[in-house]
């Protein structure tokens, strides 16, 4: 599992290759946090490369949705196999956090 992070133009844009699980989630949650510590308020989520996230990767974007909140912080995750969003469908999660087809949606959530 491979995350990287880059800020564009107007966002900050998480890249992740491969599967979140209970040690990869530490990365993730590494990763948002070093986001929010530099002052991201738009934050794009690829998960074009995305292939399994378990309960502990899950649990990394709920234990977020609070300070996404209090601090103005708007999130996208873009590019979700149907295999992977089933799996945020299935807890409720997609009622919570913004899951669109395209990056360019995602931009558009988070402007």
């Amino acid at each position: 599992m491979n995350i990287s992070a880059n800020k564009e133009e107007k966002t900050y844009v998480i890249t992740i290759d491969g599967e979140i699980d209970a040690s990869s989630s530490i990365e993730l949650d590494t990763a948002i946090s070093e986001a929010i510590k530099k002052g991201e308020r738009k934050i794009l989520v690829d998960c074009a490369k995305l292939n399994y996230i378990s309960s502990a990767g899950l649990g990394v974007f709920m234990s977020y949705l609070e300070d996404f909140e209090e601090q103005g912080i708007k999130i996208a995750l873009f590019h979700m196999n149907d295999k992977v969003k089933s799996v945020f469908e299935i807890l409720g999660l997609v009622d919570l956090i913004d899951i669109v087809p395209t990056k360019e949606e995602a931009e558009k959530i988070v402007e």
